[in-house]
């Protein structure tokens, strides 16, 4: 898009079409590389992780070379920039791109991962890139391509500039209470005493410290979208006072194959044929992907089995499928790196074996709330309940939010069977015609934890929902036991 569109925004061509081809190939081919980036310090094999930065790192040069290209593009047409609207959101798009572009490849390094995983910087970054870099360039493209698409002037350039302004600022709130928000998180939950004890054992601590910033949060992503509003007023009236033109005559002057257009030549012969140019991006994406996926599939050392790791019952799949379907995983990590600020605080860290039966697995990438990877029989199954009821009753001052409908809500009793044999075809080793029975033993699980909250002046159905997150969650890292009494 900003290829196409800032080079007719600005009436120039573009700076050079050979760093467009170069940028364009660098990324399709190095990017799938990239991916395990984001799993630094996990379960996932070392030998992905490094694969992941080494890649990372290399992204910053195609990734510069596309913002340079476009930023050189406006050579010559900088005077522009403070007259027209447009360009003034294409500016900062482009510059955003470079931002978000290298503060990836930094984020990829270990030393910098370890502070800034499940944080909220990477919140902060990823907004960098999608209000400044894909939205703004998008508002860009609009404002140039609606009064053309209608044959007339944009209908006020002042509401545009007011958007320009407001949604900066906005990426300006949004952004840097993030950023102040993740060291914030960070520092905290690394923090010992001289005694080596955690400084903020409780994780509500951290919640508690960042939510002024979270306030700011929103007060940026409310200017941003005040700045949206004003647009789509503005390019409403800017439609309604034009008329749609819906097919243009157009002529374009033929080809002058001189020296430099021969060397034009030899991508162009890709790129005027869809079918060749869609069949060699995608054999490229499909060797880094093949370079990261066949090994895990084929080698099984890659995945070391523990022994005492079983596969989930029917009420803990069911349970498993509602804090899916919650999006629980959106807030709550499962995966506790090899830190000593980790395993202090939530235990034993975790081991690529633990998760061979969960499909997805679920370790996150945000902890607005604890990890819970080792959270099963931590507290009893009355403390979930009520937890699950209203989270403030159990945490004061907790930020997430109630979950009372699970109580109520049948479980689906008739996808039980389905779920088992789906994840038999996936590898979990299921005896065969476990399936038939499998609703039985649901139902015997959740009777126990009825019983057990009813023990506890607590009446609840055992085929509510609430009953099989419990069963879940009580469930959790509970296979791997760690006698700390023993270990030297």
């Amino acid at each position: 898009m900003m290829y196409y569109f800032l080079p007719k925004a600005a009436n120039r061509p573009i700076y050079s079409y050979r760093l467009s081809i170069i940028h364009f190939w660098s990324l399709i081919f190095i990017y799938i590389w990239a991916g395990p980036h984001h799993l630094l310090y996990t379960a996932l094999p070392d030998w992905a992780q490094s694969l992941g930065v080494v890649f990372s790192i290399m992204l910053i040069a195609p990734s510069w070379g596309g913002m340079i290209n476009g930023l050189l593009t406006l050579r010559g047409a900088w005077d522009k920039v403070r007259e027209m609207p447009v360009l003034k959101f294409m500016v900062v798009a482009v510059t955003a791109y470079g931002m978000a572009t290298f503060e990836g490849p930094m984020l990829s390094l270990k030393n910098v991962n370890a502070i800034a995983h499940f944080t909220d910087w990477i919140v902060a970054h990823v907004h960098v890139g999608a209000l400044g870099w894909n939205g703004f360039l998008t508002f860009g493209i609009l404002y140039w391509l609606i009064p053309r698409l209608y044959k007339t002037n944009l209908y006020s350039n002042k509401m545009a500039n007011f958007h320009f302004w407001i949604g900066t600022l906005g990426i300006v709130f949004y952004a840097a209470s993030m950023y102040w928000a993740g060291i914030t998180q960070s520092l905290m939950w690394k923090q010992f005493t001289p005694e080596g004890l955690l400084q903020y054992p409780n994780f509500l601590e951290t919640v508690l410290k960042i939510i002024p910033l979270y306030m700011v949060r929103s007060f940026g992503g409310a200017l941003y979208l005040t700045g949206v509003l004003v647009m789509v007023y503005n390019l409403y009236k800017t439609a309604k006072q034009g008329k749609l033109v819906e097919n243009e005559e157009a002529e374009a002057p033929p080809m002058v194959r001189d020296s430099v257009e021969s060397i034009k030549t030899k991508h162009r012969l890709i790129e005027s044929r869809p079918g060749k140019f869609a069949v060699i991006a995608a054999v490229l994406v499909i060797i880094g992907g093949a370079v990261e996926i066949i090994p895990t599939l084929l080698i099984r050392s890659n995945i070391p089995t523990i022994s005492s790791v079983k596969p989930y019952t029917p009420l803990e799949l069911q349970g498993r499928d509602i804090y899916i379907r919650e999006g629980c995983n959106n807030c709550h990590s499962q995966m506790i790196r090899p830190f000593r600020s980790e395993t202090e605080r939530y235990g034993e860290y975790s081991k690529a074996g633990e998760f061979v039966y969960d499909h997805p697995f679920l370790w996150g990438s945000k902890r607005t709330g604890p990890d819970l990877q080792r959270e099963g029989m931590k507290y009893p199954n009355l403390w979930h309940y009520y937890h699950m009821e209203n989270p403030r009753n159990i945490s004061p001052g907790s930020i997430m939010p109630a979950y009372d409908w699970l109580i109520s809500q049948d479980l689906d009793l008739s996808s039980t069977e389905g779920k088992i044999n789906a994840m038999r075809k996936l590898g979990v080793p299921y005896e065969e015609g476990y399936d038939k029975i499998s609703n039985e033993q649901l139902m015997k699980q959740a009777d126990e934890i009825s019983k057990d909250l009813e023990k506890n002046g607590i009446k609840v159905e055992s085929k509510k929902e609430i009953i099989a997150l419990i069963a879940y969650l009580q469930r959790l890292g509970t296979d791997i036991k760690v006698d700390k009494t023993t270990t030297k």
